[in-house]
């Protein structure tokens, strides 16, 4: 499938709006109290809380995913436009791609990296994406780059940085060279 650039941005804002699932930890997490979650290590608190932000995204949820964002997050997308600064702009542009999203048949994070400096946090992430986007299969692949802030006793995402990947297009085959004439 040809992606043209229009397809291309939007593929850009909807990965950007959702970076990736994590059915895996969502499982491992299931049934956890608050207090088992807050007498994880801090690397394994962070893991969980991007894997439950995914899976508000997932459901539509706004409101559960508030919870994961500070109100002043910034966020940049690969599609080449303005950042989106704050909680309120951040809601409304998920929500306007929410809309496009007839189904999501996949959405995976892997190769997940966490450094720590005091009360701040980064997290690296690698991610697979397909899902029905304005009627058309999507497929796509790339990078996130959260900032996370340790505010009180709770992490949030201060910061959001995803890239798309784009795929390299299939080379073509070499021509054949004339080889010495048959004798």
């Amino acid at each position: 499938m040809r992606i043209t650039a229009k397809v291309m941005a939007a593929v850009l804002a909807v990965v950007l709006l959702c970076p990736a699932s994590g059915d895996a930890q969502r499982q491992r997490n299931q049934g956890k109290t608050p207090s088992m979650i807050e007498s994880l290590p801090e690397d394994q608190k962070i893991d969980t809380l991007i894997s439950e932000m995914l899976a508000a995204w997932q459901l539509g949820d706004v409101d559960m995913m508030k919870s994961y964002y500070a109100d002043d997050v910034s966020v940049v997308s690969g599609a080449f436009e303005p950042p989106v600064m704050g909680w309120a702009a951040y809601a409304q542009a998920y929500r306007r791609q929410r809309e496009r999203i007839q189904a999501v048949a996949l959405l995976e994070r892997v190769n997940t990296l966490i450094k720590f400096r005091g009360n701040l946090a980064w997290v690296t992430y690698q991610w697979a994406f397909s899902a029905t986007v304005d009627g058309q299969p999507l497929a796509a692949r790339g990078h996130t780059t959260l900032v996370m802030e340790k505010r009180g006793d709770r992490w949030y995402i201060t910061h959001n940085h995803t890239s798309i990947v784009p795929e390299a297009p299939a080379p073509a085959p070499a021509e054949a060279k004339p080889g010495p004439p048959n004798r």
